[in-house]
This record gives structure tokens, sequence and C-alpha cells, in this order.
């Protein structure tokens, strides 16, 4: 039985990650995906697509997601068969986040709704469009999941992550002190223990 392994990056992130992967999925091929959608709609082709050709040659296949490349997964995969899904922080709520982002720009949504799209002092551009697709398109999600998620984490809080895991039977792992973005030593460590067990 040939298994499979797609790493499926965040915001800033790379493909080559997925290399970190290899020692604690030794029985996998391990892959990573280079993705260059923006936006869920995009993500629903590209995502789509690229698991579709990677099954042709494996028996099964589990994901790993990060971030925003979880919130695409959980849009463009929710109807393929995947055997195992880990999670890292990831944005399950997008609709959440975007009225969150708001309030840090210290905008409302009606704002929004007029200009269709905000920049912000930290860097995201918000857009009407992406707030009206995300309301409009619910995630659907019945894959076998393992949420890991850091008690410090800025962009959804435990109570998004724990009601979306009740709605997906999903299991959540909660890292005190643990951030967003999963990189320090003490971090790694935790990740790559959350793994093999």
């Amino acid at each position: 039985m040939k298994k499979g392994l797609i790493y499926i990056h965040g915001k800033g992130g790379n493909a080559g990650e997925a290399d970190h992967y290899k020692t604690l999925f030794p029985e996998y091929e391990v892959t990573g995906f280079d993705y260059r959608s923006e936006t869920p709609w995009e993500a629903k082709e590209e995502f789509a697509r690229f698991y579709d050709s990677f099954c042709k040659e494996h028996d099964a296949v589990s994901i790993i997601a990060n971030s925003i490349g979880a919130f695409f997964s959980l849009h463009a995969l929710g109807d393929r068969k995947i055997e195992q899904a880990y999670l890292i922080s990831p944005v399950v709520n997008m609709e959440k986040l975007i009225s969150d982002m708001l309030q840090w720009a210290n905008a409302a949504e009606e704002d929004l709704k007029e200009r269709g799209h905000i920049e912000t002092a930290f860097g995201e551009t918000l857009s009407w469009e992406y707030l009206s697709w995300v309301r409009s398109h619910p995630v659907s999600w019945n894959v076998p999941t393992r949420i890991l998620y850091g008690s410090k984490d800025h962009l959804q809080s435990i109570d998004t992550i724990q009601s979306f895991a009740e709605q997906t039977g999903a299991e959540v792992t909660v890292m005190e002190n643990g951030e967003h973005w999963f990189h320090t030593k003490e971090q790694m460590e935790f990740l790559d223990h959350w793994i093999r067990r």
C-alpha cells in the first residue's frame, strides 16, 4: 500500500518546509504543495487538482496544513477521501477573523461594503468580496482531524477552535504559550511529539 502525505504551508511559508516531516512519516511519500491561490475560490480548483493528481499514485493520502493553508484545504478538499488531517494553527473561521481585523483597523463592516477593499496598517487588505464569499460558502468537513493550537495564537481564539472541533469531531491539543507560528525549538519539539503520538 503506497501512502502519501501532502504538506500545505501557511502565509509566507513554502513547500520546502515539508522536509521537516519526512522523518516523522517514514512510511509515507511526503511532498510539499507550492500553491499560488490567494482566495478560497482559487484554492477550490488548484488544491483539488493537485490532490487528485497526487492520489492517482497513492492508495491513501493524509495532509498537514498550516494556518491559511488549512483554511483553503477545508474549502477545497472537504469532499475528498483523506486518511488523516493534521491542522497546525488553522484558520477555521475566516468570517470571525475578518471581523476582528476590521476592529483592529478601526473600521466598520459598512466601510468595507462601501469601499470594497480596506488596506490595514498591519499589512492585510480586507475585501468585501472575500467576506461575502466566506459567508455564502460554509465549511463542510468530515475528515479525521487533529488540531494543534498555541494558547497565544492571536488570529483565532480557543473558543473558535473548540467550536469547529465540536462540529467536525476534531481532536484539539493546546500548547501553553505556543504562538500562531510554530517555529522556536521548543515549539517544534512539541509539534513533533504531537505528531508522533
